[in-house]
Order: C-alpha cells, then structure tokens, then sequence
C-alpha cells in the first residue's frame, strides 16, 4: 500500500499514546497474514532488548533496541509508520508460527489489508 491507511495510522497512535495495549490486530503484509496485539513501540523495544540480553550471540545486539532510542522530542507529533506485534503469529494453513507468539515490526505502509482482533486455530 503505497498511501498508509490513514484508520491503521489512528489505531496505531493511540497504541502509542499509551491508552491502550490491549488492541488485537491481524493484517495481510507482503501475503503473510499476521495476528496479535499491538504494543508501543518503546515496550515492545525494551521486551525485544530482554531476550537478546539473555542470548550468548545476541546479547550485543540488545542495546540497538534500547527504549531510551525511540523518545520523540517534544513538539514533533510524527504519526506512527509501524506497528509493534506481541504475541503474535504468522497464520501458515492451520498453525501459527511460533506457537507462543512472537515479536514483529510491521510498516503501515506495507499492510494491504486487515481487521480488528486476532484468529488462533483449533483442530477440536
């Protein structure tokens, strides 16, 4: 999508206005549907930031996602370019992958469709 949908842009910035994380979202990126909740940018930073911390190989690489990068000044009221996934999965046939739900960064520009809420899949 070249021209962001200007709702996802609204939905996004109330995210990240910290008036709620509790926005369930699934979009279509690139022909991958993925589906979780959305997060603010700096609490998915800090949450991507622990578990590099913990890793052997990838413990360097914790601090490039530190929170303290992503403090606007004040006065910029740049609209959100991206979302921030937690818990999420990409939906292949009946299985979400990974299972437990992971972290992604998705460009609101690159979202060629969505809806509100999440799908998870049942083999009952």
């Amino acid at each position: 999508m070249s021209n962001p949908d200007q709702l996802l842009v609204d939905i996004s910035a109330k995210v990240e206005s910290g008036q709620s994380n509790q926005m369930s979202l699934t979009v279509v990126v690139g022909g991958a549907v993925i589906t979780g909740r959305l997060a603010p940018e700096s609490v998915w930073r800090e949450r991507v930031s622990e578990v590099l911390k913990d890793s052997d190989r990838l413990g360097p690489f914790a601090d490039v996602f530190a929170p303290d990068r992503t403090e606007r000044r004040p006065g910029r009221a740049e609209p959100p370019t991206y979302l921030h996934f937690h818990l999420a999965r990409i939906l292949q046939g009946s299985v979400g992958i990974p299972e437990t739900g992971g972290m992604y960064r998705v460009a609101i520009r690159d979202v060629s469709a969505w809806t509100v809420g999440d799908f998870s899949y049942s083999d009952q």
